[in-house]
C-alpha cells in the first residue's frame, strides 16, 4: 500500500516547498482560507498522519508533499508533549510552548531533512520561511488539541497519543534527548 500525499497545489513556493493557503487566524506567509468544508494542508496532515506514519519512505510527488513532510514530523512532536498533558487548557500551552520553540529549518545543520529540502536562497527567503513553518506550527497544534482532548473526561485521547513514539520515515524534527 503506497503513502497518502497531498491533493494541493500552489502556484507560490519557498526553496521547493509550497506555500499553501490556511484556515487560520494566525498571521504568516500563507494566504489565509476563509473557513469552509475545504481542506487545507493541515487537515490532510491529520487525517492522512495515522496511515503515513508508519512509513519509513516516502516517494515525493510535488512541492506540497514537502509540507505534509514536514507537518507529518511535527504532529509526532506535539503527541510526545501532549501524552503528557492532563488537561486541554495544559495542551494548548504545551502547544504554545512547542510552536515557538527554537527550531531548524531547511540548510541548518540539525535539520533531518536536508536532502530533500532546498535551503533559502538568502536571508530574507529564510525569514519567509521561518515565518511559515511557525504558521503552521501554530494552526497545527491548535487542532490536534481539539482532536486528542474529546473525551468527556478530559483525557487526551489514547488512540491519538498511542502514535507518540512512531518515526515517520525514522526521522524526528529534535534530536535524541532534546524532547
Amino acid at each position: 500500500m503506497p503513502a497518502y500525499h497531498s491533493r494541493l497545489s500552489s502556484n507560490e513556493s519557498l526553496g521547493n516547498m509550497a506555500v499553501l493557503p490556511l484556515k487560520t487566524q494566525v498571521r504568516g506567509p500563507a494566504p489565509c482560507m476563509p473557513p469552509s468544508d475545504e481542506e487545507d494542508i493541515i487537515d490532510e496532515a491529520l487525517y492522512y498522519f495515522k496511515a503515513n506514519v508508519f512509513f519509513r519512505t516516502y516517494e515525493i510527488k510535488s512541492f506540497s508533499d514537502r509540507v505534509l513532510i514536514y507537518l507529518t514530523l511535527y504532529i509526532t512532536e506535539c503527541l510526545k508533549k501532549l501524552q503528557k498533558c492532563s488537561t486541554k487548557s495544559q495542551a494548548q500551552n504545551e502547544m504554545y510552548s512547542l510552536a515557538i520553540s527554537r527550531f531548524d529549518i531547511p540548510g541548518d545543520a540539525g535539520y533531518p531533512l536536508n536532502g530533500v529540502y532546498q535551503r533559502p536562497s538568502s536571508n530574507e527567503e529564510a525569514d519567509t520561511m521561518r515565518q511559515y513553518f511557525l504558521q503552521l506550527r501554530h494552526e497545527t497544534g491548535a487542532r490536534l488539541v481539539e482532536k486528542v482532548f474529546v473525551s468527556p473526561d478530559g483525557k487526551p485521547s489514547k488512540w491519538w497519543t498511542c502514535f507518540a513514539k512512531k518515526r515517520f520515515m525514522e526521522k524526528s524534527l529534535t534530536g535524541f534527548g532534546m524532547s
